[in-house]
């Protein structure tokens, strides 16, 4: 399954804030990270926090796309419950 998320780096601490409607992207989870964005470290940080609040292991939660980019699709699996 894939997931949509609006990074927000640079926080004070890791927290999923929750689904949004984004103009841009439809329906996002909107999730904050203490990690600035620079050298994946964000990233890295993003899926730690989609793992944990998922109950999933990190080797399940893998960046499809938007490395670059504030919104990334992840895909986790299917049985997963959001």
């Amino acid at each position: 399954m894939r997931i949509r998320v609006i990074a927000v780096p640079n926080a004070r601490a890791n927290e999923v804030l929750g689904w949004e409607e984004d103009p841009r992207a439809g329906r996002v989870l909107r999730v904050k990270v203490a990690a600035p964005p620079v050298e994946g470290k964000a990233n890295a940080a993003l899926r730690d926090c989609l793992a944990a609040h998922l109950k999933i292991s990190r080797s399940q939660v893998s960046l499809e796309k938007g490395d670059s980019s504030r919104i990334k699709t992840f895909t986790v699996p299917d049985d997963v419950k959001l």
